[in-house]
């Protein structure tokens, strides 16, 4: 089987704008974000579907997201961090982080464009608040 594109980016075969990293968990900004800020938590270990990861990595996948998305409401002006779990796009466990100002940036259907200097910006940001 080939590794996820989300693989791809653990490994460094594909740039990302790195949020936080451990042994088991990485998260970086989306490159398609619903709002700035949108953040990617996900296993390293390559699953599917969220629930058929173990307990202990989703537990700990739920734990590193919640570490994430404090960081997030700290360093992004927003109402809250929203959180969905959908999967359909990318066959790897993946939490969204959203930061929220209305329902509409729950909805993947609106994105926000911006530039290189921006992911950066926002990245150095919330890693600042980790």
């Amino acid at each position: 089987m080939a590794s996820s594109i989300f693989t791809k980016i653990i490994n460094g075969e594909i740039p990302c704008y790195k949020i936080a990293e451990t042994e088991s968990f990485f998260a970086f900004l989306d490159i398609n974000p619903n709002s700035k800020g949108h953040t990617l938590c996900i296993p390293k270990k390559e699953v599917d579907k969220i629930f058929d990861l173990d307990e202990e990595t989703y537990n700990g996948l739920m734990s590193f997201s919640r570490k994430v998305a404090l960081a997030i409401e700290k360093a992004v002006p927003c109402e809250r961090v929203g959180i969905s779990v959908i999967g359909l796009e990318v066959p790897h466990v993946h939490v969204h982080l959203i930061p929220l100002h209305s329902m509409e940036d729950a909805r993947f259907i609106k994105k926000t464009k911006l530039t290189p200097e921006a992911f950066e910006n926002i990245a150095s940001s919330i890693r600042a608040h980790l």
